[in-house]
């Protein structure tokens, strides 16, 4: 079983359907979507037939709504809603080569605490994976510092997307540095790596169209019609993990993690849709 924990979020996608005309208005197409990169985790696990279980928070009043689009791909569902703060809420603008630019209202997310991830999540668990997003929350990171010793404590092993350049490079390197040490493996893109110059075995790379690489393995990006590049390093990072847990192939893992990438690219949203079927993948 795999854990993970972290954001849980309302996407707003804006995609321009002509000239952007400033201060006035634009022909959209616009979509809300669930995502969250720790849920997108889990939704593509889930998809991809591995056990998961995810846990995190939202509002109240979304609960059932969230909990019932992680249930639909498998996901052992733990959120509990926040009696005050909304859902969180990202709004993502695309543009021409279907590339992002996000803006980001963390709401419910910002109140985990530890009381929201009680010891029985822990049950059959075997693997942990966790978000950059939860380390750089001021009042979330204790909560998943402490996760990182609990895991390492019951001989778990933990992964961590570092999931937002802009995010690392406000916190710094050495710190960041400081929050992955308790890590198996390390899941950044070319750009963090560039940034935090992470060495050893445990750094699974991904290059975007150059594909990924990890412990001496290289893969070619699978080939895909780019709709949409929300989610992608999540649908690599599920992929990867689907076979790592199990096989501790990294060729193999690596694969995975390319093919699920690419189903993700090629649709609207960051999660799996019903034409994203586990006997492609």
């Amino acid at each position: 079983m795999i854990l993970v924990v972290g954001d849980l979020v309302d996407d707003v996608g804006v995609r321009p359907l002509g000239t952007i005309n400033p201060a006035s208005d634009t022909v959209s197409e616009i979509r809300m979507t669930p995502g969250g990169s720790a849920a997108n985790v889990a939704a593509w696990l889930g998809h991809l037939d591995a056990p998961v279980r995810f846990v995190g928070r939202c509002g109240a009043d979304a609960v059932a709504r969230h909990g019932a689009a992680l249930e639909a791909y498998g996901v052992d569902t733990h959120i509990t809603g926040d009696p005050d703060l909304p859902t969180a809420t990202i709004v993502l603008t695309l543009d021409d080569a279907a590339d992002r630019t996000m803006y980001v209202d963390r709401a419910a997310n910002t109140t985990l605490t530890a009381e929201h991830v009680p010891d029985d999540v822990w049950d059959g668990v075997t693997w942990l994976h966790l978000t950059g997003y939860s380390f750089f929350d001021d009042g979330v990171r204790p909560v998943v510092v402490g996760l990182v010793d609990e895991a390492r404590r019951r001989g778990v092993g933990v992964s961590i997307d570092p999931s937002s350049l802009g995010f690392l490079e406000a916190a710094g390197r050495d710190t960041v540095l400081g929050w992955l040490t308790g890590a198996d493996l390390v899941l950044p893109n070319e750009d963090e790596q560039r940034f935090l110059q992470l060495t050893g075995d445990g750094v699974v790379l991904t290059l975007g169209a150059q594909g990924a690489t990890f412990a001496g393995a290289k893969v070619a990006a699978v080939a895909a019609d780019v709709v949409d590049t929300v989610g992608a390093g999540d649908a690599f990072a599920a992929g990867f993990l689907s076979r790592w847990v199990t096989g501790k192939d990294p060729e193999e893992s690596l694969q995975a993690g390319a093919e699920a990438a690419a189903r993700c690219v090629a649709v609207r949203g960051a999660r799996p849709t019903a034409q994203v079927s586990t006997a492609q993948v």
